[in-house]
């Protein structure tokens, strides 16, 4: 049955699945799995056994693994995070559909996660095609603003070009950008976590594989949700105190 859903927002079962009651076992769960990781433990098996211990649902399990990581990756994570203010004047590298995902999610009333290393995420998967929703647009000039606020020189987006609608999202975003003034370019690449994991610049991204691998990244959902989305749905799941 085809997806027909206009909006980037919550599934059904996700205000009772990452409500209030919920969070104290999420937030255990991503500090066992962290735990589990930080010695070594391969994460499938890793994710079953936290998930069978403390009965997590199929989604529950995947906002938790996308939550957990290593010490070791967490710190290192945080020590190559550059912060809003150091932007200016710089040439930002976005990871376009895990960046623009999570803004349109924000907007759209989705659930959006604080991982342990600190980066926002949401729990939307981009496979086959990109499937433009109302939030999309918005998104698009969200993070606009919120770059140009930042003073970013130049920014440069990646797409996959293997995934439906990426021409048309790439033109959109670029007549976006001419109309409003804005210093962008928008590249096709069969897999831009290999080139931005690989990149001499800072990376706007929340992929773990990008993150563990490249110079530099920014939270830019972080910073635009913040702008101008500040009623979102954020859900901490850190094992931070």
């Amino acid at each position: 049955m085809p997806d027909t859903r206009s909006h980037r927002g919550p599934h059904p079962g996700d205000r009772g699945a990452f409500g209030p009651e919920a969070l104290p076992a999420l937030r255990a769960a991503v500090a066992d799995l962290s735990w589990l990781l930080s010695r070594g433990y391969a994460a499938p098996s890793s994710v079953k056994l936290v998930g069978d211990r403390h009965g997590l649902t199929a989604r529950q399990r995947i906002a938790v693994q996308r939550s957990a990581c290593a010490d070791a990756d967490s710190a290192g994570r945080r020590a190559r995070e550059l912060a809003a203010p150091a932007l200016a004047g710089a040439t930002l590298l976005l990871d376009g559909w895990n960046v623009l995902t999570t803004v349109e999610a924000a907007l759209g009333g989705g659930l959006v996660l604080v991982g342990r290393d600190g980066a926002w995420r949401d729990l939307a998967s981009v496979h086959g095609t990109f499937r433009r929703v109302e939030e999309t647009g918005p998104a698009l000039a969200l993070l606009g603003e919120t770059l140009e606020a930042h003073g970013v020189a130049r920014a440069v987006w990646y797409l996959d070009r293997p995934v439906g609608n990426s021409g048309r999202i790439r033109a959109a975003l670029l007549r976006l950008a001419a109309e409003r003034g804005w210093p962008w370019e928008a590249e096709l690449v069969p897999d831009p976590d290999r080139v931005l994991a690989a990149a001499s610049g800072t990376v706007a991204t929340s992929d773990s594989a990008i993150l563990d691998r490249c110079v530099r990244w920014t939270n830019l959902a972080r910073e635009a949700v913040a702008r101008g989305a500040p009623g979102a749905w954020v859900v901490d799941l850190s094992d931070r105190p």
